[in-house]
C-alpha cells in the first residue's frame, strides 16, 4: 500500500530569497513614487489641506457636496487659509486636497505592500534565516513614517502657515532611509539566491563617509524645500550676482542662520552638492576598477542628472515639474548609492 505524504510540497516551505528580492524592488519603486507625489504636495502647498489624521476612515475622500464643505470648513480654521488662502473657492480646495489625499493613500499602500506579503512569506516559511527581523523592521519603519508625517502636518495647524522644515526633513529622510534599506536588503537576498552561503554585505568605512556626506546634502535639500529657499535666487552659479548671497540674517547667531536662514541654506545646498557629487564619483571610479561597471555607470548617470536638474530648478524659478523631477531623481540617486555601497561591502572593501 502506497503511503500518502501529508507534508507540504518542498517548494512551499523553502526560503525564497529571489522572490523576496523582487518584492522589495517593487516596494522600493513605490517609495520613489511616493517621494515624487510628496514633492508635488509640498510645491502645491497641499500638505495642510487635510487637518485630521484618520488612518482608516481617511482612506475615503468626501463623497458628497456636504462632505466637501465640511472638510473645507475645517481647513478654514487653520492659519494657512486665514493668512494665505483667504477667499479660496471650494474647487480650489478640492485641488489641493487631492494631492495630500493621494500622498497619504500611497503611504498606506507602501505599508500594505510590505506588511501583507511579509506575513504571507513568514507563514510560508519562505524567509531565509537572519532576514526576518530586518524585514519586520522595514515594515515597522513605514508605520513610524506615517506617524512622522502626521507630526509634520500638526506643526502647521495652529500657529504656523506651513509645516516645520525640521519635521519635513525628518519625514523625507526617513522615507529615503527606508528606500536605502529596501535596496540593500534586496541586494543581499539576490546574492543569497545565487549562492546560499553568501553573507550579507557589510558597511565599510568609506561607505560611512559617503553616507555622511550624502546625508548632509539631503538634509539641506529638505530644509530648502521646507523654507521655500529655492525661490531666493534664480541665477546660477552666482546668487543674485553674488557668490555669497546678500540677505543672510546673522542677528540670531551663526547656528540660527545655519538652520533657519533660507539664503544661507540655499547657498550651502548649492555648493555642498559638489562635495557630494565628488564623493559619489570617486565611489563610482572605485567600483569600475573592481569590475562593477553597471553600478558605476548608474551612479554616474544619477549624479549627472541630479546636478543638472538642480541647476535647472534654480534657473527656472522653481518650476514645479522640474523641482519634482529633481526630488524623484534624488530618490533614485539614493537607491543607486545604496546599491553601489552594497557592492562595495560585498567586495570586502
Amino acid at each position: 500500500m502506497t503511503q500518502i505524504s501529508t507534508s507540504p510540497a518542498p517548494d512551499a516551505r523553502q526560503p525564497r530569497p529571489a522572490a523576496l528580492a523582487r518584492w522589495l524592488w517593487a516596494v522600493a519603486l513605490l517609495v520613489i513614487i511616493v517621494v515624487g507625489v510628496g514633492g508635488i504636495t509640498r510645491l502645491t502647498e497641499s500638505g495642510l489641506s487635510i487637518t485630521e489624521w484618520r488612518p482608516v476612515s481617511g482612506v475615503i475622500p468626501p463623497l458628497t457636496e456636504a462632505g466637501w464643505v465640511e472638510e473645507f470648513e475645517k481647513y478654514k480654521r487653520i492659519p494657512e487659509y486665514q493668512a494665505i488662502n483667504l477667499g479660496m473657492t471650494l474647487e480650489g480646495f478640492k485641488a489641493i486636497f487631492f494631492w495630500e489625499w493621494l500622498h497619504r493613500i500611497l503611504g498606506r499602500l507602501v505599508g500594505m505592500a510590505l506588511l501583507v506579503p511579509l506575513i504571507w512569506y513568514a507563514w510560508r516559511r519562505a524567509i531565509p534565516a537572519g532576514y526576518g527581523w530586518r524585514l519586520f523592521a522595514l515594515a515597522a519603519l513605514v508605520g513610524l513614517q506615517g506617524a512622522i508625517g502626521w507630526w509634520m502636518v500638526a506643526s502647521g495647524l495652529e500657529y504656523r502657515t506651513d509645516v516645520s522644515h525640521f519635521r519635513l526633513a525628518t519625514h523625507l529622510l526617513t522615507a529615503l532611509f527606508l528606500l536605502a534599506g529596501l535596496v540593500w536588503t534586496a541586494r543581499d537576498l539576490t546574492g543569497l539566491a545565487r549562492d546560499p552561503a553568501s553573507p550579507p554585505a557589510r558597511l565599510t568605512r568609506p561607505a560611512v563617509a559617503v553616507i555622511t556626506i550624502l546625508f548632509v546634502q539631503l538634509l539641506l535639500g529638505a530644509w530648502v524645500a521646507g523654507l521655500n529657499a529655492g525661490y531666493v535666487s534664480s541665477s546660477w552659479p552666482l546668487m543674485n550676482d553674488h557668490f555669497m548671497p546678500e540677505g543672510i540674517d546673522w542677528t540670531g547667531g551663526a547656528w540660527l542662520a545655519l538652520t533657519n536662514d533660507p539664503f544661507l541654506i540655499h547657498f550651502l545646498h548649492r555648493w555642498w552638492s559638489w562635495v557630494a557629487a565628488l564623493a559619489l564619483l570617486l565611489l563610482a571610479r572605485t567600483l569600475s576598477r573592481r569590475g562593477a561597471r553597471r553600478e558605476a555607470r548608474l551612479l554616474v548617470a544619477a549624479v549627472a542628472a541630479q546636478m543638472l536638474l538642480g541647476i535647472w530648478t534654480v534657473v527656472s524659478g522653481v518650476s514645479m515639474w522640474v523641482a519634482v523631477l529633481h526630488q524623484v531623481v534624488g530618490a533614485i540617486l539614493v537607491a543607486a548609492a545604496a546599491a553601489s555601497l552594497h557592492r562595495l561591502g560585498r567586495d570586502g572593501a
